[in-house]
């Protein structure tokens, strides 16, 4: 997957990714972060990839997108492990 970082600090990040389900995912997984102030996604037009912003205090911007991709694994991992208790 492609990422295309737009502006990098180190309170803040955005960057463009390919997948709207993924921007909107990572959004939501942020925004439980206590340390994220800001994080949402935006889309000039519905043919174009959309931008994730994150801003945070009191860790680093990508920091914080790591924490969030690591809880997503994580808790797919689950996901993964109980469907595969259902067979």
């Amino acid at each position: 997957m492609e990422i295309d970082i737009l502006k990098s600090s180190k309170n803040e990040l955005e960057f463009q990714i390919e997948s709207l389900t993924l921007a909107e995912l990572l959004r939501v997984y942020l925004n439980k972060d206590s340390s994220v102030n800001f994080a949402a996604w935006k889309r000039e037009h519905p043919t174009e990839k959309p931008i994730l912003l994150i801003k945070t205090k009191g860790k680093t911007a990508k920091k914080a997108l790591n924490d969030a991709v690591s809880a997503v694994i994580k808790d797919l991992d689950k996901l993964e492990s109980d469907f595969k208790k259902l067979k």
